[in-house]
C-alpha cells in the first residue's frame, strides 16, 4: 500500500484500524519509490535506469553463474535516492547493479543450466566516482537503457508481511494480524502489483511474504520489477521479481547476502 504523504497514511490507518492498532500499523511504514520511465516533467533520477550497460568499478568481474554471464536488469543510484530514504539507508552504496541469469542462448542450452540456485541473481555496488559503463559479454541478454524517474512515496506493508506481534487485535474475532489488516484495509491492499518499485515494501498480494525476518528484523526491500512488454520482460503469470537484503547485511554494506525471488499467480 502506498501513499503520497505521511499524513494520509496515518489518517487512513487510524480511521480503519482504530487509534492503537492504526498507530502501530502506521509505524511500520517505509519510504520507497515509484519507478517510472523518465519523460517531460519527470526527469531521470541520477543514473537510475532499466537495462543498458552495467555501472561497475574498473576491475570488477562480470557476474557469472553456471558458466554463463548474468544479464543486467537495472541500476539504482542510491546517492540520488538517499535524501528521501534517510535512516532507511544506513550506508551509501552508491550505484547498485541488479543482475539475473538470462543468457541469449538456444532453449536447449538454457534448459541445462541450474536455474534453482540463488546465485542466478546478483547485486553489485559501485562507487559512482569510479564506475564506468561496462557492456555485457556477448552471450548475456542486453536490453536498451531506459532512464527512470523515482517518485518518493510512503508504503505500508501488505497484510501478509504483518506479524501478530506488530499490531493489537481481538483474537476472538481475527485468526491473526493479517486477518485484521486484510479486512480493514480492503481496497488499499497490494496496490503496487504490475509496477516497478524501489525500497519501501514489496507487493506480496499473492498471499506469501517475500520479506523474511531474521535477528535484525524484516529484510529490506531493494527492487521490485514487473513484466514489461516494451522490454520483453515477464516472470510467470502476472509475476514480479523482488530483490531483498537482510537488514544487518545492508547496514554492513554486504550485498553478497542480497537475494531475489519471483512471485506469480
Amino acid at each position: 500500500m502506498e501513499f503520497d504523504d505521511t499524513a494520509a497514511l496515518h489518517r487512513i490507518s487510524t480511521e480503519r484500524l482504530g487509534e492503537e492498532a492504526g498507530r502501530q500499523f502506521a509505524a511500520l511504514a517505509r519510504r520507497g519509490f515509484r519507478l517510472e520511465r523518465a519523460a517531460g516533467s519527470a526527469p531521470a533520477t541520477g543514473r537510475c535506469r532499466l537495462g543498458g550497460p552495467a555501472q561497475l568499478e574498473p576491475g570488477t568481474p562480470w557476474p557469472v553463474h553456471d558458466g554463463m554471464p548474468l544479464s543486467l536488469l537495472a541500476v539504482l543510484d542510491t546517492d540520488a535516492l538517499a535524501p528521501w530514504l534517510g535512516d532507511q539507508l544506513p550506508v551509501r552504496p552508491g550505484l547498485l547493479n541488479f543482475f539475473q541469469l538470462d543468457p541469449d542462448i538456444p532453449y536447449e542450452e538454457y534448459a541445462k543450466l541450474d536455474t534453482s540456485s540463488p546465485a542466478m541473481y546478483r547485486v553489485l555496488p559501485a562507487d559512482p566516482a569510479r564506475a564506468v559503463e561496462t557492456d555485457a559479454p556477448a552471450s548475456a541478454t542486453r536490453w536498451p537503457a531506459v532512464p527512470l524517474h523515482a517518485a518518493g512515496v510512503v508504503m505500508l506493508p501488505d497484510c501478509w508481511d504483518v506479524e501478530d506481534e506488530d499490531v493489537t487485535f481481538d483474537r476472538d474475532v481475527h485468526w491473526g494480524a493479517p486477518s485484521l489488516i486484510l479486512g480493514a484495509m480492503d481496497g488499499l491492499d497490494g496496490n503496487t502489483a504490475d509496477r516497478h518499485r524501489a525500497f519501501g515494501w514489496p507487493d506480496t498480494s499473492y498471499g506469501s511474504a517475500v520479506t523474511v525476518r531474521d535477528a535484525d528484523g524484516p529484510a529490506v526491500h531493494l527492487l521490485q520489477l514487473t513484466g514489461d512488454a516494451e522490454l520483453g520482460w515477464g516472470w510467470g503469470d502476472a509475476g514480479s521479481l523482488y530483490f531483498t537484503i537482510p537488514a544487518g547485511a545492508l547496514a554492513a554494506g554486504d550485498f553478497t547476502r542480497a537475494g531475489a525471488e519471483v512471485r506469480c499467480c
